[in-house]
């Protein structure tokens, strides 16, 4: 099973493709400036007063926090850096400390790689801050100094990160998803005149071209993993459903209109076209940036009310009109939970939205957080985790790497390492042409901060302005283009490397060297341990979808027996469904990298993604439910659509291993959960968060299998 089309374009030009690929919506000039700032002021502070060396420590710490800076909402933003600080303060000590013992650089690099390989898990841009503060150790171990010069080097250097926080605190930024918020609204306002308009066979399908727009608006954000980004791909997941259900009650409403007995649910489905036409311009003006539309909880109301009529209509319809009424009443069901979904996402993708959901996240014990980093690093120490195993390769290859160095008593010999951190990443996809490219860059950056330094005039002042050119490219061009990225951090190391006194020009030849065999190294990695992503996607979906099925089962078991849930299995099952999901998004991310593959194929797995993680957000939340609401006897209609989650979950799974699936052999899960509000007193603490949560898992959960059951028709 492939993930695209099977004429897809030569191995060569993809190569190029992805060699060339520049991705212009992620420049970012404003954080760049900043960013810059933090690194030349201390730099040139240092000169002018004497203290160089104090003025160094203070400039790599800021670089180094550089990478943790975003737009993201402040609270956020500010934990974020001021962890980094603190992480590259220890790496300048604990570097420059251990370079007095001979063994000890080796082993604490090997230790500090694993670590770096590790923050793969949570994020790309805490993966590039691992691998920068694993430089940081590397050149401060090549630089050993007394252990309280080295303590006072990792106080400035962390003092650094904290400059660097100031500075990104104290402007607010522009929109980074400004142009995502419009193309979605466009798209929702585009369904509310679908919606009050009749469908008519000869036009094109509703809001086709705001789909387009917003489809190509979003796809820079196919490795987003942020709170923004997940949203952003459910809601136009969300709208992508909207759109289809638009389209077939419109010709359920013509093609009931045409019988007299259909009459009455064709009168019915008109209302509920004419009830969502509002809500979802509402959606529409709620994306808008700085706008705040009220939720219509009436007009949902009143379009369940309908649903409801049509239930009833379809149950006493006349054998000719029956299946067209019973469609129509699962088309209405569907409509009304995907616009109750679309709003809860609406509202809590605006930044009072995010910073409530943050509040909300806080209040959880650390497990139970969706986003959690000891609960992700935790539930990926094992070999089943490709951010562990990355981080076991990258640690022994950094070893290695070191200890080769160290041995052959080459000059400069912290390059060996270093590059072998360039170039080993996680994606073993294209990955050897990448690696390619790191390893091309690395070279380039030498050879042009070497040039540069030759041909500008001489200086501590010229040495300055390079390191801010280079920084100012790094972080305004680099996410755009990994090959700018490599050839500017590492001119950025080598300017700085110059400003304590060893000319560029010296030693280019030792630095060439050990980057030569450091790229080898790593490279050699890649060959012993390949491994092509579009194929293994299916399975890593599979398992991750097993795992997703025994967590809900642990959790809807404690509900059904009323008692105190053992934490122990429960905490295992969460474990396991948290690594299986961190499998895949690692999975994603070098699929992305991949060539080859295509925007369609970005987009639908994009989505799929992003409904999985709403899946089992709404999962924790009902284990949150379990110890914060009193017990209470279990209904039978929660028994049955707990039978039917885990049938689904383990139909689909199936189906990515190659058994045939169609939408009509799964359970009807938006019925079961009809049945399931009805019983019950929705009042009680308990049912009333069953009530709300199992809403979300009904909706996330056939959205899943739409688009499941659609990417695994087009790449069957």
């Amino acid at each position: 099973m492939s993930t695209g089309p099977q004429s897809g374009p030569r191995p060569w030009h993809a190569f190029l493709r992805t060699l060339l690929r520049f991705e212009r919506d992620k420049i970012t000039p404003w954080l760049a400036l900043r960013n810059t700032a933090g690194v030349v002021f201390p730099l040139a502070a240092g000169a002018v007063l004497g203290q160089l060396g104090a003025g160094l420590a203070v400039a790599t710490g800021a670089l180094t926090v550089s990478f943790s800076d975003s737009h993201d909402a402040y609270r956020s933003r500010a934990r974020k850096m001021l962890a980094a600080s603190v992480m590259v303060g220890l790496a300048v000590a604990a570097g420059a400390a251990s370079g007095q013992i001979r063994v000890l650089p080796v082993v604490l690099a090997g230790a500090w790689a694993f670590a770096a390989g590790m923050l793969v898990a949570l994020s790309n841009a805490a993966a590039d801050l691992g691998v920068l503060s694993l430089f940081t150790l590397i050149v401060y171990a090549a630089r050993p100094l007394p252990w309280h010069e080295a303590l006072l080097a990792g106080m400035f250097a962390a003092a650094g990160g904290a400059l660097q926080t100031g500075l990104a605190l104290a402007f607010w930024p522009l929109r980074r998803y400004a142009a995502q918020c419009r193309a979605l609204a466009e798209l929702y306002s585009g369904l509310a005149l679908a919606a009050s308009t009749p469908v008519r066979a000869s036009q094109a399908p509703p809001a086709s071209l705001q789909s387009t727009q917003a489809q190509e608006a979003l796809s820079s954000l196919d490795r987003d993993h942020s709170l923004h980004g997940e949203r952003f791909r459910l809601l136009l997941s969300q709208a992508e459903r909207i759109r289809l259900v638009l389209m077939m009650l419109g010709r359920l409403r013509v093609r009931l209109s045409c019988e007299p007995a259909g009459l009455p649910c064709a009168k019915l489905l008109d209302g509920g076209l004419t009830l969502a036409a509002p809500l979802l311009q509402s959606l529409a003006s709620a994306l808008q940036p700085g706008a705040a539309a009220p939720v219509l909880s009436h007009s949902l109301s009143q379009l369940q009310s309908l649903a409801d009529q049509v239930r009833v209509l379809a149950a006493d319809a006349p054998p000719s009109l029956a299946a067209m009424a019973t469609d129509a009443r699962f088309q209405l069901d569907a409509l009304a939970g995907q616009l109750r979904s679309a709003i809860d996402l609406a509202v809590s993708a605006s930044p009072e939205g995010l910073l409530a959901f943050d509040r909300r996240e806080s209040r959880r014990p650390w497990r139970l957080r969706l986003s959690g980093t000891f609960a992700i690093l935790r539930a990926n120490l094992s070999l089943n985790s490709a951010a562990c195993r990355h981080a076991i390769r990258l640690a022994v290859c950094v070893t290695l790497g070191s200890a080769l160095g160290h041995s052959l008593g080459w000059h400069r010999s912290y390059w060996l390492p270093m590059t072998v951190a360039i170039v080993l990443k996680p994606d073993f996809t294209a990955t050897f042409s990448r690696g390619v490219l790191r390893l091309s860059g690395t070279f380039a950056g030498l050879l042009l901060s070497t040039a540069l330094f030759h041909l500008l005039p001489s200086g501590l002042a010229s040495e300055i302005l390079l390191i801010g050119a280079f920084t100012f490219l790094l972080r305004c061009f680099g996410s755009a283009n990994y090959g700018i990225f490599v050839t500017a951090v590492t001119a950025v190391i080598v300017l700085l490397v110059a400003v304590t006194g060893v000319s560029p020009g010296d030693v280019i030849a030792a630095r060439g060297l050990n980057s030569a065999v450091g790229g080898v190294l790593a490279l050699l990695a890649f060959w012993l341990w390949p491994t092509r992503e579009r194929s293994r996607i299916p399975d890593i979906l599979a398992a991750m979808l097993d795992a997703y099925r025994a967590y809900f089962q642990a959790i809807a078991q404690s509900y059904m027996e009323s008692n105190s849930p053992a934490s122990q299995p429960l905490d295992q099952r969460r474990l396991g469904a948290r690594r299986e999901r961190s499998n895949l998004e690692a999975s994603l991310d070098r699929l992305m990298a991949e060539p080859g593959v295509t925007a369609e194929t970005r987009h639908a797995l994009g989505g799929i993604l992003a409904n999985s993680h709403r899946l089992v957000h709404a999962i924790m939340a009902l284990e949150a439910g379990l110890w914060s609401s009193n017990p209470v006897p279990a209904r039978p209609a929660f028994r049955q659509f707990a039978h039917h989650v885990e049938l689904t979950l383990h139909s689909l799974a199936a189906a990515l291993r190659g058994s045939p699936l169609r939408r009509s052999d799964l359970p009807d899960l938006r019925e079961d959960h009809r049945r399931l509000v009805q019983t019950g007193d929705s009042l009680t603490e308990r049912y009333a968060l069953v009530n709300v949560e199992t809403d979300r898992i009904t909706n996330s959960l056939n959205t899943l299998v739409e688009d499941l059951l659609t990417w695994l028709r087009e790449t069957s």
